[in-house]
């Protein structure tokens, strides 16, 4: 049997870059990975134009739910083997302390909850984010994560965020 990688995702507000990355990883990463997602000051609903694509993608969505990361950090939470911020702000913050000690990094994405323009415009900032986490996903679920040392590990999760995050 394979292990299942327990997978945070934060952003501040908990309503669309991490909700969209833990329903990508829940469905790309199937059954190595299961993806969870919160944030340091959660909105408590998820943004509209995120669940819009989420369904208009065929995800499921009605568990989805904006909460705050301290549910995480709680007795009985789910030993966490990785925690990514997906914004600067959360990146920034002082996080709780995780379950299992997780790796980390930052892979720092656009707010797409913050595009402005007519309702074509802001789905398309959407659309390009989604695209965006959906590429880093990609390349995390192929990384040979039982044959890397913790270092080599760290590097190529940094490395994941930066590069992308270069290329644009």
């Amino acid at each position: 049997m394979t292990e299942t990688y327990n997978v945070l995702f934060l952003c501040t507000g908990n309503s669309a870059r991490s909700v969209m990355a833990e329903s990508i990883l829940n469905r790309a990463g199937k059954p190595r990975f299961r993806a969870y997602s919160a944030g340091s000051h959660p909105k408590g609903v998820i943004n509209p134009g995120a669940m819009a694509l989420l369904q208009k993608l065929n995800y499921p969505t009605g568990e989805l739910r904006s909460k705050n990361w301290d549910e995480f950090a709680a007795d009985g939470a789910p030993k966490l083997d990785f925690v990514f911020t997906l914004c600067d702000d959360a990146a920034g913050e002082v996080c709780p302390i995780w379950p299992g000690q997780p790796m980390t990094a930052h892979w720092g994405f656009e707010d797409p909850a913050a595009a402005t323009g007519s309702e074509a415009e802001i789905a398309q900032k959407f659309a390009e984010v989604y695209g965006q986490i959906e590429r880093r996903l990609e390349i995390f679920v192929s990384l040979p994560l039982a044959s890397l040392d913790k270092l080599t590990l760290q590097k190529r999760l940094d490395d994941i965020g930066r590069d992308m995050s270069e290329a644009g």
